[in-house]
């Protein structure tokens, strides 16, 4: 299932890409992030790249998965794939560019739940809830720099 997200923030690139790439604080303000562990990736040969263990819950389901994180600064870009959890598949990328006195942020998800019976009930509502994360990362750089 693709997705993709995108909206204007009144916020400099440069602080939005921080807000995303500062993964250990998630579970602060994201919806449904419980926990997130944060690792080197000890064979990554490019300098920022992380694994990342996040737990999100859901009502009482609660499910965790690691994905492998790069980060790129310089181009402003955070990619996420899946290593293991319940995904067949999960690829995501966020990237913020310069628009206005503020930054495009754009976020593409492209997800497959591996489970057939859970993926019809949890696929549809995983990916509702990527626009309230999208909200809360805006709603996150209000908190911090003022809109």
């Amino acid at each position: 299932m693709k997705r993709f997200f995108e909206r204007h923030v009144p916020h400099l690139p440069q602080r939005m890409y921080e807000i995303v790439a500062d993964l250990s604080d998630y579970p602060r303000f994201v919806p449904n992030c419980k926990a997130m562990e944060v690792r080197p990736d000890p064979a990554a040969t490019e300098a920022d790249v992380q694994f990342a263990k996040m737990t999100l819950y859901f009502g009482p389901i609660t499910q965790a998965y690691t994905s492998r994180v790069t980060l790129d600064p310089a181009a402003r870009t955070i990619k996420a794939k899946a290593v293991d959890g319940p995904f067949a598949y999960l690829d995501s990328i966020w990237s913020f560019q310069p628009e206005g006195m503020g930054t495009r942020v754009r976020f593409e998800i492209d997800f497959k739940i591996s489970n057939i019976f859970i993926a019809a009930v949890a696929e549809p509502a995983f990916a509702a809830k990527q626009e309230e994360i999208m909200r809360a990362f805006a709603d996150e750089a209000d908190s911090r720099f003022g809109n």
